[in-house]
């Protein structure tokens, strides 16, 4: 079963006989994961060969891997990856590019952190199940463990509607991270000064004294500074008598 690992890191798919797999990472944590940028991948038309030359094709894929055949796999994985990107379109496109790298009924499975209750993000993770299937999958299973969601898609279609962006599916893909820094702007609103104010700001400091204030040069100061008496130093009584 062909099998690709987006986010690999260090391959562990390996491990199993029954892959022929394939690791891709953006920094390859070992010699086995290809270097690729995902996100950037360009795909080709589909390729029409026989069991045994797809698997010699994928064998022979070196570092980096620019461009691929679409309709290649039977599995794509994304263990902890979706999670990583910063907005939820790049995690659209990378739903979308396993779509086209699926062939008929393969396999997108989907594993993402949450240490949350089960119902905590339940609206979550319908809001991913609409977005994904709107590509052409079909959810086949969903399960919540303490720490994650592990979720197995399965390519219904091979094509894609052109108006799903428009539709506000890629937007579907959130996480709760998406609206933190939202709300600390909100909580922290920073004020943007005018050109006029800066202007004001550097006329006040133009006002400052030119020269440092010495308070040696105030007579009175020096009068007070004068009429506070010396520290007594006491002598130890102990050290006198020895």
């Amino acid at each position: 079963m062909r099998l690709l690992d987006v986010g690999s890191c260090f391959n562990p798919f390996l491990n199993f006989d029954e892959f022929l797999t394939v690791g891709i990472d953006i920094v390859p944590a070992v010699e086995s994961v290809r270097k690729c940028d995902f996100l950037n991948l360009q795909l080709q038309a589909p390729v029409h060969l026989t069991r045994d030359a797809l698997e010699s094709f994928l064998l022979q894929l070196h570092s980096p891997i620019d461009t691929l055949p679409a309709q290649l796999f039977q599995v794509v994985v994304f263990s902890l990856l979706l999670s990583y990107f910063p907005s939820p379109y790049q995690r659209w496109i990378c739903c979308k590019k396993a779509h086209e790298l699926l062939e008929l009924q393969g396999l997108l499975l989907i594993i993402t952190p949450d240490s949350s209750h089960q119902n905590r993000h339940a609206l979550m993770m319908r809001s991913w199940r609409v977005a994904i299937e709107s590509l052409g999958f079909k959810r086949y299973k969903y399960v919540k463990y303490s720490h994650m969601h592990l979720m197995a898609f399965r390519k219904v279609s091979l094509a894609t509607s052109s108006d799903l962006v428009s539709q506000n599916y890629p937007e579907m893909l959130y996480i709760p991270q998406d609206f933190t820094e939202d709300e600390e702007e909100e909580a922290y609103p920073v004020h943007m000064r005018s050109e006029l104010e800066d202007e004001r700001v550097a006329w006040s400091f133009s006002e400052l004294p030119q020269t440092p204030y010495d308070s040696d040069s105030d007579s009175d100061s020096g009068r007070q500074a004068s009429s506070v008496p010396a520290p007594h130093h006491f002598e130890d009584p102990i050290l006198l008598q020895s």
